[in-house]
């Protein structure tokens, strides 16, 4: 087990957090729009993540004001995440932070005093300078997550959702809070090529080549946690598993490299969602 150093003062620095010197802050939500101010490929990206941020709290996978989304700036070797303090209901396409992979923040609203999550640089950062493959990574703490994250066993081929991830899921030992730069290689190693893993005793991470992919990586697995919490609510001993041949078998048919990329079809329905539901429900509009 890894023993980890965390120089508390660098994730202060680096969280972009004001200090409280006594003085008023700025926790405003009202945050001035973007649009024509960056390039179209950037504002896409802003709009895709800060509907990926609506969708995770539309299917109950948000945790209050934590936990990270991030995508890669087309072009670039910055990523967009979210401030820290704003719930997911709240995110907007201009209110975005922007980070490069050494922890700098480049862009942040002006006026504002909300800071970035450490721990989503740490893990983030790790991801997206080791894997070009990737520009976004969706890390969660759903309920099911987590649970699935505390069993010795991981995720099971309990369901044809769960089958997909048979031999394409990595998993991470807990080291405690992510908040060591020492923790960023073990990460990556214990990712693998693979585009989804489990975060022992933590959560669950997703990644892919764009928003609607790792949003559809997520998705299948927060449902294959779901199922599994609740098929092992009567005992492991009262549910089956289908033959390992058959387990392959739904993996290969289900990989996004052999039929049609996740997200294709899935994320413009996605949209669509995250319009209807979100239209006048008294948060600003996600693609503002």
């Amino acid at each position: 087990m890894a023993t980890n150093t965390i120089d508390f003062e660098q994730v202060k620095r680096s969280s972009g957090l004001k200090e409280n010197d006594g003085g008023p802050l700025n926790f405003s939500t009202d945050f001035p729009s973007l649009k024509g101010k960056v390039s179209e490929e950037e504002w896409k990206a802003r709009v895709d993540l800060a509907a990926a941020y609506r969708l995770v709290d539309i299917y109950d996978m948000s945790y209050m004001i934590y936990n990270h989304i991030t995508v890669r700036v087309p072009g670039t070797e910055t990523f967009l995440i979210n401030l820290y303090g704003l719930t997911y209901k709240e995110i907007t396409a201009s209110s975005l932070a922007k980070v490069d992979l050494d922890g700098t923040v480049v862009f942040k609203p002006e006026g504002t005093d909300y800071g970035i999550n450490a721990a989503g640089y740490v893990i983030h950062s790790a991801i997206h300078k080791a894997r070009k493959d990737i520009n976004s990574v969706i890390h969660t703490h759903s309920t099911a997550g987590m649970a699935v994250a505390a069993q010795r066993d991981g995720l099971l081929p309990l369901t044809q959702n769960s089958m997909r991830f048979a031999g394409n899921i990595g998993y991470h030992d807990y080291e405690g809070p992510a908040l060591s730069m020492d923790e960023q290689k073990r990460l990556v190693a214990n990712l693998g090529n693979h585009n989804a893993m489990i975060l022992r005793n933590h959560g669950l991470l997703a990644a892919g080549p764009t928003i609607a992919e790792a949003f559809n990586y997520l998705y299948q697995l927060e449902t294959s946690c779901r199922a599994q919490v609740l098929a092992l609510s009567a005992g492991k001993d009262g549910v089956s598993t289908p033959p390992e041949d058959v387990v392959e078998l739904t993996g290969k048919v289900f990989a996004p490299t052999t039929l049609r990329r996740y997200g294709l079809l899935e994320w413009p329905a996605m949209l669509r969602k995250v319009e209807a539901e979100t239209k006048d429900n008294g948060y600003p509009y996600y693609a503002s």
